[in-house]
């Protein structure tokens, strides 16, 4: 689940997102979880991969999705330059 607008006020680090497409309860909660994070100025990439559930990344899941994976980890890299 996404911060309340009150503790996106006080996020000052740049944020990497991730969402399952196919995630409806969490993703529920994207459009207002993005709408304070620009109304706070926050940076943030957000990614959704449809078709993948939550934790598509983990492979240890049936819900694991090679695909979406690898592409979140090619994210995750660039991501990481940019903050070092």
């Amino acid at each position: 689940m996404q911060p309340s607008a009150e503790d996106v006020a006080k996020i000052k680090a740049p944020l990497l997102i991730h969402y399952g497409g196919s995630t409806i309860r969490v993703n529920a909660g994207w459009p207002a979880f993005e709408a304070a994070l620009k109304e706070n100025h926050v940076t943030y990439s957000a990614y959704i991969y449809e078709g993948a559930n939550h934790g598509f990344h983990n492979d240890t899941t049936p819900r694991y999705d090679k695909a979406s994976a690898e592409l979140r980890g090619a994210y995750v890299g660039v991501f990481q330059q940019n903050v070092e």
